[in-house]
């Protein structure tokens, strides 16, 4: 082998897409010194995203502080990639689900922090703008973001209030027009991998607020404000987003991106590739690995094996899937460009225990798949 592309998703609680890359690299080089060994660490948009296109394509953190969710000054970054005209921003470094603790309440948490990262971006000169959407504690529709970039929202008695997760309900008139002029020559780019719509039985509100420490009266309160928001976005900006694919990730925050931002959700593993312009990468590869902790059914809608795999297979490079645990249903898997599939577990074990062993056990997988393929090469 003269060239291989390292490109897994993390194991969720065991490794960092980057630890994976480290153990790939040095397995493939073990056996084969002269490989061209190209890492592209890959995340969902949630907690790590930054670091991964930082180690693909470099540049710089950049720190500053920004409102937290309950309205507090935090510490937070984002990423601005080494050609200077792109920014990577995940928004649970300042809205996400650990930073609340014991006090999950989506009812008043706030994604104003993440607009404040939005113009830093922006005031620095960043034409492209990618956000990543994982692990979020609120459920505002992205009004909080939205308002710290000049979205003005008004009560039934024209005040101007900055909206939450329980007050979004009271929403009777949106201004976009003092929205931060820059924004109008920047791309914004959503990483988003759920389809769940903004309101409804499969909304924002219904799926996830659960997980942020909604309960059943707090969910449907929740869910009648994504309705008054989704209706007043259409009144007033003449867009309807209310059943927009990925709208309801982050709290209706998808939607909000595409009302108050003209942004795209993508898939995130589509923005990655995309940006680490994998094809010309991949054009003259020998073999692509890449990988997630589980291969299941969902993983054929777009998730990290199933979109590498879609990419390279019209390139004719082979892509090997190295995960930790293999499910019923993935059939499909390779009619979209997967040559071969192997777990990382060496034996019948618990998820405790896999996930102990996650390092020795990847090792010991890329060592074997490796030698077999130096054999078959000999």
């Amino acid at each position: 082998m003269k060239k291989v592309i390292l490109i897994p998703d993390s194991f969720k609680g065991s490794l960092s897409s980057e630890e994976i890359c480290k153990i790939m690299k040095s397995t493939v080089i073990k056996h084969f010194s002269d490989c061209e060994v190209v890492e592209i660490p890959v995340a969902d948009g949630g907690e790590g995203s930054v670091d991964c296109f930082l180690a693909a394509l470099g540049g710089e953190r950049i720190n500053l502080n920004v409102t937290g969710p309950f309205f507090n000054k935090v510490g937070a970054f984002y990423g601005l990639l080494a050609d200077g005209k792109t920014a990577v921003i995940e928004m649970a470094v300042c809205a996400g689900l650990p930073m609340v603790g014991e006090d999950k309440n989506p009812l008043i948490t706030t994604t104003y922090g993440v607009g404040e990262l939005i113009a830093h971006a922006a005031n620095n000169g960043v034409k492209r703008i990618i956000l990543g959407l994982g692990g979020s504690c609120t459920n505002d529709a992205g009004t909080g973001a939205a308002a710290a970039l000049g979205t003005r929202f008004y009560d039934d008695r024209n005040c101007e209030f900055i909206p939450v997760g329980g007050t979004i309900k009271k929403i009777k008139r949106i201004d976009n027009s003092d929205m931060l002029p820059l924004l109008k020559d920047i791309e914004i780019v959503v990483m988003c991998d759920v389809d769940n719509p903004m309101y409804g039985e499969r909304g924002a509100a219904y799926i996830f607020a659960p997980q942020k420490g909604a309960d059943d009266s707090m969910i449907r309160e929740l869910d009648e404000g994504l309705i008054n928001v989704a209706e007043i976005i259409k009144k007033d900006l003449s867009m309807d987003v209310a059943n927009i694919k990925g709208g309801g990730a982050a709290g209706g925050m998808g939607s909000g991106m595409v009302a108050f931002l003209n942004a795209a959700l993508c898939m995130g593993i589509d923005v990655v590739l995309d940006t680490v312009d994998f094809e010309n990468i991949a054009l003259d590869a020998d073999l692509i690995f890449t990988g997630e902790g589980k291969i299941d059914s969902q993983s054929l809608r777009g998730k990290v094996v199933a979109g590498v795999a879609r990419r390279a297979k019209p390139l004719g490079v082979p892509v090997v899937a190295v995960v930790g645990c293999i499910c019923d249903g993935i059939e499909n898997i390779y009619d979209l460009g997967v040559s071969a599939v192997f777990s990382i577990n060496q034996r019948p074990t618990s998820l405790d225990e896999a996930i102990l062993h996650g390092k020795s056990n990847m090792d010991k997988t890329m060592d074997n798949i490796i030698r077999f393929i130096k054999a078959m090469e000999a």
